[in-house]
Order: structure tokens, then C-alpha cells, then sequence
């Protein structure tokens, strides 16, 4: 309103001072913490103890958000290139490899290399100072009906693309069948999450502690897409939501991060990005 409202050349008119009133010298104690209401159950209602993993998620998730200050940015991508690598690769992929090929291990494959190139990405904040890990160890979300998995894969910048699909898989089954190690959930350092499985096209998340941040690749959409010529093109596209702890980053270098990552992401061409 002010804005619309300005004429140029006019002198804006101050408000009236406020007298402030004087503040009591007498210390206030701080209220105490209010106890949590507890929950009304019904008779038709039936109350289910948490279990472990439940429990380690709810925990986890409290701190994350308790002791990180999050800050969000979102990017699209047109990943046009890279849908139609795959669907022209994907049979051949499955006779050759036995497992199926999806577009997450694009994904990956395009934030490792990004990682390489911001290394303040793959950070942790710890008492003060920021631990720069030297290792590129990305943590994958993955749910069962029940709860959620974040396995880790190791040393995820020293594989392929289809290295990175065999390990997305084998993680992947050990979840679901339950074999899952305890050794396949530890260091993560990055946390990369496929929210677009399930048709979300834009979400934030939440930072898995005590990394620095969390991206979220949302659901590929054909959208009609201004072109530089100053026309028109279907294009398929993909939201990017990246999470960060900004006490270690800022907006400069999310947004440096995100832009390598599109970059990496436009490079994919041909089979021989496969391997």
C-alpha cells in the first residue's frame, strides 16, 4: 500500500512518538513450561504404543528441528533429456542388470557431483565449528507402510550411475525385507529423499541430524515452458526443495548448489552416461 500509494516529491509524514511506558525494576519469573495437554481418546478410539523405530524417528526429528535453525529454497529443472535417456535405455538396463532403472539414481548421481564442487554441503555443526567430512556418504529415504529408512550409501561420488542404481536397490530390498544392517544406517553425511514417488511436486524437509541439509526431488511433470525464443515447449519437469542448516549455509551457496546440480543434471545424453 505504500508503495502504490506514494507521489514523488511529497514528504512523508512521521507518526506520532510513543511515550513509552516505564519498565518495573522488580525481576518477573519466567513462566514455567506448560505441561503437554494430553490427548482425548474416545471409547471408539484405539491407542497404539509407538515402537522403536518410531520412537528413534520421533526423537531424531525433535532434534533436528529443536537445534537446527532451517532455512528452505526451491528450484525446477527440466529433465526432459534425462526421461527420455531412460526410456530408451530402461529395457535394455533391465535384461542386462536384473533390476529396474528409475530416474532417483539420476538424482544422485547429478548431487554427488555437485557435492564435489561445494564441499560446504557435506558438512556437520558441532560445538561451534563445522566438521567438513572428507567422505561423500549419501543417506536415501526410504518408507515401509509402517515407518521410514534413511540406509547410507558409502563413498556415493566413487560410483556410476548404474553403481548407484544397484546400491538404491539393494538398500532398498534389505528395508523391506527387513535385513537391513546397522552398519548400512550409519555416517550418512547428505540426505537425498524421493517424494516424488508418491506424487508430491513440492515439500520441506527436514534435516536428518546432524547434516546440513536435505533435498527433496518432487514428482517429474510435463508443463508447458517458456523457451528463450520467446516461445513456447512441452517440457518435463521437476521441482528441486533443498533444506539447509543456516548456521553453515546461506542462500549463496544453496542456490550455487542447486544451479550445479541442474547443470549436472542437463549433461545426462547418452547410454554411455550409464556406466
Amino acid at each position: 500500500k505504500d508503495i502504490l500509494n506514494f507521489v514523488p516529491g511529497e514528504t512523508p509524514v512521521a507518526a506520532p512518538a510513543v511515550e513509552a511506558a516505564p519498565v518495573a525494576e522488580t525481576p518477573v519469573a519466567a513462566p514455567k513450561a506448560a505441561a503437554p495437554a494430553p490427548v482425548f481418546a474416545s471409547g471408539n478410539d484405539e491407542v497404539v504404543p509407538a515402537d522403536g523405530v518410531r520412537k528413534a524417528i520421533a526423537k531424531k526429528m525433535v532434534q533436528s528441528v529443536t537445534e537446527i535453525p532451517h532455512a528452505w529454497i526451491m528450484v525446477e529443472a527440466d529433465v526432459t533429456n534425462i526421461v527420455n535417456l531412460r526410456n530408451s535405455v530402461k529395457d535394455d538396463f533391465k535384461k542386462q542388470e536384473g533390476i529396474s532403472l528409475s530416474f532417483f539414481p539420476f538424482f544422485a548421481k547429478a548431487v554427488v557431483q555437485a557435492m564435489k564442487k561445494n564441499p560446504k554441503i557435506n558438512t556437520s555443526w558441532q560445538d561451534g565449528n563445522i566438521v567438513y567430512h572428507k567422505d561423500i556418504n549419501l543417506s536415501i529415504a526410504v518408507t515401509t507402510d509402517e515407518n521410514l529408512f534413511v540406509p547410507v550409501i558409502k563413498q556415493a561420488d566413487n560410483l556410476s550411475l548404474a553403481g548407484l542404481t544397484k546400491e538404491i536397490n539393494r538398500l532398498a530390498t534389505d528395508v523391506r525385507k527387513g535385513t537391513l544392517s546397522n552398519a548400512d544406517m550409519q555416517g550418512g553425511t547428505f540426505t537425498l529423499n524421493n517424494t516424488g514417488s508418491l506424487g508430491s511436486v513440492q515439500s520441506m524437509g527436514i534435516i536428518n541430524h546432524p547434516q546440513a541439509a536435505i533435498l527433496q526431488v518432487e514428482s517429474i511433470n510435463k508443463r508447458i515452458v517458456p523457451t528463450k525464443d520467446g516461445g513456447f515447449k512441452t517440457a518435463d519437469m521437476v521441482n528441486l526443495c533443498l533444506s539447509i542448516d543456516h548456521r553453515i549455509l546461506d542462500g549463496q551457496q544453496a542456490g550455487q548448489f542447486l544451479r550445479d546440480i541442474k547443470e549436472n543434471l542437463a549433461r545426462f545424453s547418452s547410454d554411455s552416461d550409464i556406466y
